[in-house]
């Protein structure tokens, strides 16, 4: 992991935000903003985190701007926040705004893998600490605070195996209802589900085409696999959206036994599971992997040593204990107490 300039970086924690950002604009368009008529005495202590999201076009993605910020300002920091709406160009372009406007760690969460790599190269020269936020990059970043996606199909996967019975007494076909076509995060999921059920021999899994993580696509790729196969035992949606996509067009057509399954910890996922509509989620809570960022950034800036990859951690939501995570008032289920 790259340290290089921390400890003066963390020197500049007690130096104030004002002078970081010379030059820049004389408001901040943050969550906890503060401007450079603010005295030192009132912004010492404190350091200014830049956080250049990917998208705002999904549940998860819009609820990660308002908790890094909110959670930001609570800890006293300023955040600002730039929205690259799925363009590598202009999330490079939003990360060099953010480092003339006197950031001090730039979050990051990716449009992919190979996409911000200017913007980052950037912040590297200028010594600001990098952190990935959900999805990772190839190089050039300090930490990265995602969660084990492989690990989080496998949970699926093995706890669907249960609900059907064990792995002795597990048949029939499973259909895989699958995201973005070469996505990291897509390619994990699949595989941490496919290598659970491949430990029930009397399973079989057959995949859709890619659905991209959308509802409305992944209701017409259900219609034409149920079409297509008999002995449909169970759907695995490759998060929560489509899966409950697939689970719509199950109730539409009297698959009433047919067990839906996903990731991500949506809350009207939740809420079907304790209707007794759908059988089980792994958590991708938002607002843990949010805050854990915000503390990461902490620690780096204070000159502390972090994990290359800090799992902000999953649980798997099932009858069973989804009492405990079922609340109307949120969008997704979050381990945050």
């Amino acid at each position: 992991m790259k340290m290089k300039k921390l400890a003066a970086i963390a020197m500049s924690v007690a130096v104030t935000v004002s002078l970081a950002g010379c030059g820049g604009t004389t408001e901040k368009e943050a969550t906890g903003t503060t401007t450079q008529n603010e005295s030192a005495e009132e912004t010492k202590d404190t350091f200014t985190i830049g956080f250049s999201n990917c998208s705002q076009d999904t549940p998860f993605f819009a609820n990660m701007t308002p908790i890094i910020g909110d959670y930001g300002k609570e800890k006293g920091l300023e955040v600002i926040s730039l929205n690259a709406d799925n363009d590598v160009a202009k999330q490079n372009k939003d990360i060099q705004d953010l480092i003339s406007r006197g950031i001090d760690v730039l979050l990051v969460n990716p449009v992919n893998e190979d996409g911000p790599s200017a913007g980052i190269e950037a912040c590297n020269k200028a010594g600001i600490p990098v952190i990935t936020v959900d999805k990772n990059v190839k190089k050039g970043y300090d930490a990265w605070v995602g969660r084990d996606n492989k690990e989080m199909g496998r949970l699926v996967g093995e706890r669907l195996i249960e609900l059907l019975g064990g792995k002795d007494a597990a048949k029939g076909t499973i259909l895989e209802i699958q995201g973005t076509a070469g996505s990291t995060t897509m390619m994990n999921r699949r595989d941490g589900f496919d290598a659970a059920i491949a430990e029930a021999p009397g399973l079989k899994i057959v995949q859709s085409s890619y659905c991209d993580y959308d509802r409305s696509k992944a209701i017409p790729a259900t219609q034409d696999l149920l079409q297509a196969n008999k002995d449909v035992v169970a759907i695995y949606g490759h998060n929560d959206d489509m899966a409950l996509g697939a689970a719509q067009v199950c109730a539409e057509q009297g698959f009433a036994d047919v067990l839906v399954c996903g990731v991500d910890g949506l809350m009207e996922a939740v809420l079907k599971i304790e209707e007794g509509g759908y059988a089980c989620t792994a958590s991708n809570d938002p607002v843990l992997l949010g805050q854990t960022a915000v503390d990461t950034a902490i620690k780096i800036m204070a000159g502390e040593k972090v994990e290359e990859f800090v799992d902000a951690g999953t649980v798997v939501i099932d009858a069973d204990n989804v009492a405990d995570y079922a609340d109307k008032e949120l969008d997704f289920a979050t381990m945050v107490k």
